[in-house]
């Protein structure tokens, strides 16, 4: 089973996104296991993807959430969470930072209900556009994301670009043709018909260009996490 079942539409503007993100979640699939929580779950669409490798899911969000709620545990996260202190084994968070204005006090609590030797794995958009408005109040380099981390006490901190500029190109690009697809059900079919031979070949090119470009890393769609709590010596 793969991450997210969104990207399967071929004919989709937007399913490279999907595929980027499913690529980072997959490689780090050795880190889901215990009890594993998702911060900012939403409609929690990862949790049968988690299952195949963690014992527990645990969803937390909060009941402002844009998106259909299906949270374990009601918890605003720009407070403190709802969990006990060494709750989870591994600690994941997708696409959550970015809308929450208290970020730090977030790292900190995800640091606080994770066990020793836990891991954590977060994802943020960088260079997209303002989303979910109101509640879109950040975005982050790899050194504010690093600094921030360390700050809540993390270790070993890693942050993987998921993209390059092409592919972060070519998707705003196609976000923006769909201000195209207007008036009548017939002029809105005609044009959407128009513009998938321009999705489907700006999405297959965008990596090839992006292997291509020696500073792809620097203007990345957004970044994944991971990072560790340590384990305290006995």
């Amino acid at each position: 089973m793969k991450p997210s079942q969104f990207h399967s539409n071929r004919q989709a503007y937007n399913w490279l996104i999907y595929d980027n993100g499913d690529k980072w979640i997959l490689a780090y699939a050795r880190f889901y296991k215990g009890v594993l929580v998702d911060l900012g779950c939403g409609n929690a669409p990862y949790k049968e993807f988690f299952l195949q490798y963690a014992q527990k899911y645990v969803g937390v969000d909060w009941t402002n959430s844009l998106h259909n709620f299906k949270a374990d545990v009601v918890s605003n996260l720009n407070e403190k969470i709802d969990l006990v202190d060494a709750y989870a084994d591994t600690v994941v968070s997708f696409s959550v930072l970015e809308h929450l204005c208290e970020p730090q006090l977030f790292l900190n609590e995800s640091y606080r209900v994770l066990k020793d030797g836990g891991t954590m794995i977060l994802g943020v958009p960088w260079m997209w556009q303002v989303h979910e408005a109101p509640h879109d109040y950040f975005r982050y380099t790899p050194y504010g994301l690093k600094y921030l981390f360390e700050k809540a006490g993390y270790k070993d901190i890693h942050v993987q670009p998921t993209s390059g500029f092409f592919t972060m190109w070519f998707l705003k690009m196609n976000y923006f043709s769909l201000r195209f697809i207007k008036g009548s059900s017939l002029r809105r079919k005609a044009t959407r018909f128009l513009l998938l031979p321009f999705w489907y070949i700006a999405q297959k090119l965008a990596p090839w260009l992006d292997s291509l470009h020696r500073g792809w890393s620097l203007e990345s769609a957004g970044y994944f996490v991971i990072a560790k709590k340590e384990k305290k010596s006995v």
